[in-house]
């Protein structure tokens, strides 16, 4: 913006400037041509040896106030003065081939600039102004004077001021882009202060404050920025004891519940009584269960733990070991396979494990038996695959809204509907997801990735 009102004045200012110079030398010119015309009146009518004289006098007179060369001709165009001398009285220029003295002694008035073969041959300047006018006595044309004057010096002298008014352009430019960029630069400190507080708070840190500078408008930013941050501190700090409290609250008569069940089934029952007494102890560990998951869940957008390079082949590994066990007591083969180098991700160890744990959990749960589930290691993350009945395609994205199961898990053995919504909460709290996909030959492949270390 800048430039371009830098520009629009600028070469309007140099254009006119080269015009107005230009107009007042041609003006001069003939101011000059007009009054050598009216003195030289005089002296042509008669043309006496004084007259001759005196035009000689008029004509260096007029050559040393307008700093060139004057010279007057008589209705046939012969020279009867010069100031220069080059052409010597007698001299007829009628017939040497210059255009102006035909205009002038057919009574016009002739002003043009041409080249100058003589001077330019004399390495002068070559571009003269040539200004030519009739002297009349009443309506009878006694002769001409031309005035021609060397003008590439103020052509050079304008050029060399439009050139001075570029660069001082230029250097306004300057001035005025280093002025912006501080300027800009003054504003645009704090909302970049600000912005690196906001990333800190998103990653966890919650005891980044943002500081309160810059103008009015971004004092009040800063300052309702650190008051919605400590309304959301304490609307987490709630929360965590909300959940707190909750799952203190029913974990205490669940425990106590569970107890009576086991009681009561130890006393001696009827088998009847027995079996009714151990599906209410399988209802009251599901309940449990659901508390468990809800309170991972509640938590799983809040990293409580730092960051760390984590080696998912170790990872996957682990989960094999941990779920060993589960697999064999359902007769399903668990593996651990890499699929090309051993990925490296950014994460809490914590937090992979237990997305893991509720993937293969998943797997396990929805394979039949004799089946395998595979535990694939990807450069950014890991596959696990099962051979159990798929998932819809319509419900790909349904399964991770809390407490739905799709068609396959309603049909399937019972559950909390709340593993992939954790496993997905807590991969996108590090910049991740999870997938589901059927696989072509039948099952499904759940997709775990992380991003990789920063």
């Amino acid at each position: 913006m800048l430039l371009l009102a830098i520009v629009s004045l600028s070469v309007p200012l140099a254009l006119r400037f080269s015009a107005r110079v230009n107009a007042e030398v041609q003006a001069q010119a003939r101011a000059q041509a007009n009054l050598v015309e009216a003195m030289g009146a005089h002296l042509l009518t008669p043309l006496t040896a004084a007259n001759r004289r005196e035009l000689g006098v008029l004509v260096n007179s007029a050559s040393t106030s307008i700093i060139g060369r004057v010279t007057i001709v008589d209705h046939r165009g012969v020279v009867l003065a010069d100031s220069s001398g080059s052409a010597p009285v007698g001299t007829n220029f009628a017939t040497s081939g210059r255009p102006e003295f035909g205009y002038a002694l057919a009574g016009g008035t002739y002003q043009k600039e041409r080249a100058s073969t003589t001077l330019a041959q004399e390495h002068l300047a070559s571009v003269l102004l040539v200004t030519a006018l009739p002297i009349r006595n009443g309506s009878t044309i006694l002769g001409a004077v031309r005035i021609t004057q060397a003008v590439s010096a103020i052509h050079a002298a304008v050029r060399q001021t439009i050139i001075v008014l570029g660069l001082i352009g230029l250097v306004v430019l300057a001035l005025g882009l280093s002025a912006g960029t501080f300027i800009a630069g003054q504003i645009a400190r704090p909302l970049r202060r600000l912005e690196r507080v906001a990333r800190q708070i998103a990653g966890g840190d919650m005891a980044a404050r943002a500081a309160v500078e810059g103008s009015s408008e971004q004092r009040s930013l800063g300052a309702s920025f650190n008051e919605m941050t400590d309304r959301i501190v304490r609307l987490l700090d709630s929360q965590r004891a909300f959940v707190a409290d909750a799952s203190h609250q029913l974990r205490t008569p669940l425990t106590g519940l569970r107890l009576r069940l086991d009681e009561a089934r130890a006393s001696g029952v009827s088998g009847d009584a027995a079996h009714e007494l151990d599906a209410a102890a399988a209802e009251v560990d599901r309940f449990a269960q659901v508390i468990d998951e809800l309170l991972v869940l509640s938590r799983a957008g809040e990293r409580e733990l730092p960051g760390e390079p984590i080696d998912l082949d170790e990872v996957a590994a682990d989960a094999v070991n941990r779920w060993r066990k589960i697999a064999d007591e359902r007769e399903i083969t668990l593996e651990h396979v890499r699929n090309g180098p051993g990925g490296v991700v950014w994460c809490a160890s914590a937090d992979v494990e237990r997305a893991l744990d509720a993937l293969v959990e998943n797997a396990l749960r929805y394979s039949p038996r004799d089946s395998t589930v595979t535990i694939a290691v990807q450069p950014a993350g890991i596959d696990v695959l099962d051979t159990g009945p798929g998932v819809a395609e319509d419900e790909r994205e349904l399964v991770f809204e809390r407490f739905h199961r799709g068609r396959a898990g309603r049909a399937g053995p019972p559950g909390t509907g709340l593993g992939l919504a954790i496993a997905r909460e807590l991969a996108r709290g590090w910049g991740g997801d999870v997938t589901l996909a059927s696989r072509p030959a039948g099952g499904a492949v759940a997709a775990l990735r992380l991003r990789t270390p920063p």
